[in-house]
């Protein structure tokens, strides 16, 4: 049986990290303000992953992110997976080559599908996960791209069924709605799936507390769950919550944490 998995996502905006709630943003701090407040060094033990995503809304600078990238991943022994903004294989390689392990791709399903095959055929489908947004607009569920600003036609279940002819190897799930709320994961999305999905499904989008990652985690339907919350797992939290969900019997690799 496969183990589960916990996400920690950090949100980059030029230079800056952010906290998000249904996708407006606020600035926390520089890359020396999350030093000094998450030792991913450390963090590394209670967590599975680390995604980071370029939410800039104005014009990106890769080779800033890329840098910044390059920082994060020393001393930082899980797997990495960055995006926002990708827009051909060459973007998607300096990320890789920056240290980042995947890539994360969202508004690049719409704009040019193909460049997908080409990354795919370059670093392997397992490099990519596919980022769905999802918001409800008048009680509708629809998908969101360009950092949530245009709309699509396809409904969530058929916005799923053509990225999954796409070689990707993963799917983040994310709700606009409960982003940042720290209100619980929007679990009824998960009705948009189809019955069998053939890549693993990664929750997003809500989660402020432990109790909603053991919510997420519960659900057959899901590989694993990500927060974003910055201040809500400030300190110990993220070690914490590891440590009660391995308790509550989840399926998570453990590892033996040094003491310092």
């Amino acid at each position: 049986m496969l183990k589960k998995r916990v996400i920690f996502t950090l949100l980059y905006d030029n230079g800056s990290f952010m906290l998000s709630r249904n996708f407006r943003l606020q600035r926390v701090g520089d890359l020396s303000w999350l030093n000094k407040n998450y030792n991913f060094s450390k963090i590394a033990f209670s967590i599975d992953e680390l995604i980071i995503l370029d939410v800039t809304r104005g014009i990106r600078d890769l080779e800033s992110f890329c840098n910044n990238i390059k920082s994060l991943t020393e001393g930082c022994f899980v797997p990495i997976a960055a995006g926002g903004g990708i827009r051909s294989v060459n973007d998607a390689r300096k990320l890789l080559r920056s240290g980042a392990d995947k890539v994360v791709i969202n508004t690049l399903l719409d704009v040019n599908p193909d460049v997908i095959y080409g990354m795919a055929s370059e670093f392997g489908r397992q490099c990519i996960i596919a980022s769905i947004d999802i918001k409800r607009v008048n009680n509708v569920a629809s998908v969101f791209t360009e950092n949530g600003n245009r709309v699509q036609k396809s409904s969530p279940a058929d916005w799923i069924k053509k990225l999954l002819k796409l070689p990707v190897g993963e799917l983040y799930f994310n709700s606009m709605d409960r982003d940042g709320t720290g209100q619980g994961y929007d679990i009824f999305l998960l009705d948009y799936l189809p019955e069998s999905m053939p890549i693993p499904l990664i929750l997003a989008g809500g989660a402020g507390k432990f109790n909603h990652l053991a919510e997420g985690l519960s659900e057959n339907r899901v590989d694993a769950v990500a927060t974003a919350h910055l201040f809500n797992f400030v300190g110990n939290g993220l070690v914490k919550a590891r440590l009660d969900l391995i308790n509550m019997g989840f399926n998570l690799a453990t590892w033996a944490i040094p003491k310092s």
